[in-house]
């Protein structure tokens, strides 16, 4: 891709853009009395998701230690969102980018990443579900593919580099806010979670870390695999980046309340965001509703509401 100058004189592209997204606070969907809610607007990165931090993170830091260079391709098993990020960094880089999915995710992720140069692989679901048992045969074909030559698999729910651009994230926060005493967001492959609270506890330890999971997916505080269609997370399993010291609570919320507070965010906050966004929100309400009115409770916006306007999250 092309780059130009900016104004001082630095040479840029795409991936400049990612990160330094918008903190806003959500007035009409919380309780009049409460601690004050915040959003991080992460569906302002390039791809519209907070996931080209981490595909930004994981490419630099393979190339600095030298296990991706020129003539290598990247692979990675992914429900959309993760793919279009790398397939956004990897079309900057001039990487050729497999991705390994399925159709039980938004068609509008799938295309993004075709979009982008990207060759998908999908791997057939169950009546459109995101089971446990797709995610084992997704990792299956990914692992068929990682043993041709000259491949570099990203393996995103192992690989700690991607908690240097989910600090950045934490850093962002700690600038835009004075105060911080709730961070809440819901869990797939932890990296985001983790990385946010590996930055907000070492500023103060008392900032309370909640983890979020579909409530017919249980795994993080029951043990209990479930079928769900809250896209990118609740995998099935408790993902190796997820650390106990590092979180303090688990919160289980509904899918349906997180497809209604999807929907409320458009019309009544202005916010365009999917399922998870909803989730989060629904969570981080019913937190601050326990608050007094000088605490500060924030999550996330994943990313974009127009992710999903093929399927029926936008539909009453």
């Amino acid at each position: 891709m092309s780059v130009i100058p900016n104004l001082n004189g630095q040479r840029v592209s795409a991936l400049s853009a990612v990160g330094n997204t918008q903190l806003i606070q959500l007035r009409k969907i919380v309780p009049p009395t409460g601690a004050k809610l915040f959003l991080k607007l992460e569906y302002q990165n390039p791809t519209a998701s907070y996931k080209d931090r981490m595909a930004l993170s994981v490419i630099e830091g393979a190339e600095r230690k030298g296990t991706l260079g020129p003539g290598m391709r990247v692979l990675e098993y992914t429900g959309g969102s993760t793919g279009s990020s790398l397939a956004m960094v990897c079309a900057v880089k001039g990487y050729k980018f497999i991705a390994v999915s399925s159709d039980a995710f938004a068609k509008e992720k799938l295309q993004t990443i075709r979009a982008f140069g990207g060759d998908l692989h999908l791997v057939p679901s169950d009546e459109g579900l995101i089971t446990p048992g797709l995610f084992t045969r997704m990792e299956e074909e990914t692992q068929r593919l990682a043993a041709e030559p000259g491949t570099f698999f990203v393996d995103q729910f192992h690989n700690t580099d991607a908690f240097t651009g989910y600090e950045q994230l934490g850093r962002e926060l700690l600038l835009q806010t004075s105060r911080i005493d709730v961070f809440a967001a819901a869990v797939g492959t932890a990296g985001m979670l983790m990385g946010v609270s590996r930055v907000l506890k070492a500023q103060n330890p008392r900032i309370h870390i909640v983890a979020l999971e579909p409530a017919s997916s249980p795994m993080l505080s029951r043990s209990l695999k479930g079928n769900h269609r809250v896209e990118g997370i609740g995998v099935g399993y408790v993902p190796a980046l997820l650390t106990r010291e590092n979180y303090d609570e688990v919160i289980e919320i509904e899918e349906k309340e997180a497809r209604q507070m999807a929907r409320l965010l458009a019309r009544q906050e202005g916010v365009f965001a999917g399922i998870s966004t909803g989730l989060n929100v629904v969570a981080a309400a019913r937190l601050a509703a326990k608050m007094s009115a000088q605490d500060t409770v924030v999550t996330v916006a994943a990313d974009s509401g127009l992710k999903y306007l093929a399927g029926d999250l936008f539909y009453d």
